[in-house]
């Protein structure tokens, strides 16, 4: 379920962003090269992995990324089975190189998760590790965590198991790529199943009244003429399909989880009314129609992706998912377990080479299936693990920000002075001439101010007073309803 934004850039753009990046990671005091110890153990572990005796290479794996993605955490294969189907999904398995208070593992406790921004990232793993040995690249064998996950004809999981394998994936597709081959009609039969079963989750998730935002990629460039250019990448479809397969896996980790007492839940509470209050008066802004007798999930699922309004929307709508969090648990469920975006319990295991998380997640999991108590090292570090991740994912949304709010004010550094349409969707509680505007031309939500009073839900004219990549900081004035 994507919600939040990831900001990409075209080959000419991303020299250019660089110096500002690089600033942001010292502002931020983030992680730079892994130490030399690190980066040692690493290796040693990559030469020396603890390989499972189960040998599962008949199965026809492909992994599916965006281009030039080497962190392959998750390879797919789908199949009928009778009017229903299987599902066999390999998961990196770190535990086979990454050992319990080894120098990989207590640095991977302090990154937490890989913070991407642009075209750069910074890992959680050494590349070594995360993008060669420990990936599921292809025509290499690889040790994995193997989900075999049976549906009925309706797309219900019937039947789940987790168990260490040897698997070698076929081939390294992109959604880009995949998507031409499935419109010209010369895929692989698979994609036609993998299109059911997603079509058919799709349909369970909004019968249970969960929602998914199909956020689209942010991309910036540089034109021809020299200025910079955001856009927006609209999601394929196979991107859907494929999300509702890590959606399913993660569902039916939870519930290993929840039957058996023990686990982490990634949970998230129902939006607030004044969440929603706000929602509306930005689609009634942006001219996107949302009648009354139409709940939440409904409106989202009206949106068009393709469309810049609906998409400028669709950022508004992250606003109502913010709040998810981890909880971790030995005895009873939590009071609150549920993920409210999709209306059912969740965990994250899909996942090992970028989240910390899912290493322990992924081993209770096996722990779990094979009727075992769980290793020591994860009961252990269960109860730590919610305010870990709560930190990474806060210093991930920090970043990720950061990065865009740069790509912003380098559009907008040469159209100081410009007039712009927007939409008042928030007023400062403490000084009603200032609020948040949304443009509509270019779907960015800024701050702004106005000698009068904001009008909440007005159409106004904005200008931009100011863009100023260095602080990365944008301001606009109200000069007319």
């Amino acid at each position: 379920m994507a919600t939040t934004r990831r900001l990409r850039a075209t080959r000419p753009a991303q020299p250019a962003l660089e110096p500002g990046i690089d600033a942001i990671r010292r502002q931020m005091d983030l992680p730079g090269a892994f130490p030399p110890e690190v980066e040692a153990a690493a290796a040693r572990a990559a030469a020396h992995p603890r390989l499972p005796s189960l040998d599962r290479t008949d199965i026809a794996f492909v992994t599916v990324d965006p281009p030039g993605a080497m962190d392959l955490d998750q390879a797919l294969h789908v199949e009928r089975d009778g009017d229903g189907y299987v599902v066999h999904y390999a998961i990196a398995d770190v535990a086979a190189f990454v050992s319990p208070g080894d120098a990989v593992d207590l640095e991977a406790h302090r990154r937490g998760e890989t913070l991407y921004g642009a075209a750069s990232k910074i890992p959680l793993h050494p590349p070594v590790l995360s993008e060669d040995a420990g990936s599921l690249l292809p025509d290499v064998v690889r040790p994995a965590l193997l989900w075999t996950i049976t549906l009925d004809r309706t797309g219900e999981g019937t039947h789940v198991d987790v168990r260490r394998a040897l698997v070698r994936s076929r081939e390294r597709l992109d959604y880009g790529g995949l998507q031409a081959r499935i419109d010209r009609g010369d895929a692989d039969p698979m994609w036609q199943v993998l299109r059911e079963i997603g079509e058919l989750r799709i349909q369970r998730e909004q019968r249970r009244g969960g929602v998914s935002l199909p956020l689209p990629d942010q991309e910036i460039e540089v034109r021809e003429d020299g200025c910079w250019q955001l856009k927006f990448r609209a999601r394929h479809p196979v991107e859907d399909w494929n999300e509702q397969i890590s959606l399913l896996t993660g569902m039916a980790g939870a519930h290993l989880m929840t039957t058996h007492g023990v686990g982490l839940l990634r949970t998230l509470p129902e939006p607030h009314p004044e969440a929603i209050a706000r929602l509306r008066r930005t689609a009634r802004g942006l001219h996107i129609a949302w009648p009354d007798d139409c709940d939440y999930p409904a409106f989202i699922r009206s949106l068009d992706p393709a469309e810049p309004r609906h998409v400028a929307m669709m950022i508004a709508c992250t606003s109502v998912l913010r709040g998810a969090g981890y909880v971790a648990f030995q005895g009873d469920v939590p009071a609150q377990p549920m993920h409210s975006a999709l209306a059912s319990t969740y965990t994250h295991v899909t996942a090992p080479l970028r989240r910390l998380v899912d290493r322990y997640t992924g081993e209770l999991c096996v722990a779990l299936c094979a009727g075992q108590p769980p290793p020591a090292w994860v009961l252990e570090a269960l109860p730590g693990l919610p305010a870990t991740m709560a930190d990474a994912d806060r210093r991930a949304g920090q970043y990720e920000r950061a990065v865009i709010d740069l790509a912003e004010t380098l559009v907008l550094a040469s159209e100081v002075g410009k007039r712009f349409a927007a939409t008042v969707v928030e007023i400062d509680r403490r000084d009603r001439h200032q609020g948040v505007v949304v443009l509509e031309e270019l779907a960015i939500e800024a701050r702004a101010g106005s000698p009068e009073p904001l009008p909440l839900g007005a159409s106004v004219q904005v200008e931009l007073v100011a863009a100023d990549p260095a602080s990365r900081k944008v301001e606009f004035q109200v000069v007319g309803a």
